[in-house]
């Protein structure tokens, strides 16, 4: 009961500090973490990658106020920056490109594509 409680509470406080604007892709994505890079992506390790049409994503929408019409193709759930700068991957789940400003506190990142790091 509390974990529900809790999970509420955290989707309600990311509600509040979404504050940026989906941005739609119109170019093939990335699919490299230089390609990532040359188009002003970001790298993130994300839990989840799916489908924007997914009901667990218009859900997630739903409580962060995002509008529905703006998620396209795959979204990111659960996911964290990752810097390249020192070297490595450590990302244990999906390493993901994402572009335009569509992070909304790690809870859902919009825009993305899966990506081969290259170590």
């Amino acid at each position: 009961m509390f974990a529900r409680i809790s999970t509420i509470i955290t989707i309600l406080f990311f509600a509040m500090l979404a504050t940026a604007t989906a941005v739609p892709r119109t170019d093939p994505p990335p699919t490299t973490l230089s390609q990532c890079t040359a188009v002003g992506g970001f790298v993130y390790c994300c839990h989840t990658l799916i489908h924007g049409s997914d009901p667990t994503v218009r859900l997630i929408a739903g409580l962060l106020d995002i509008d529905l019409s703006l998620i396209e193709g795959i979204v990111g759930l659960t996911c964290s920056p990752i810097t390249v700068i020192g070297g490595g991957n450590s990302c244990i789940s999906q390493t993901a490109c994402c572009t335009g400003n569509n992070y909304y506190g790690g809870l859902l990142v919009l825009g993305c594509s899966p990506i081969n790091v290259e170590l």
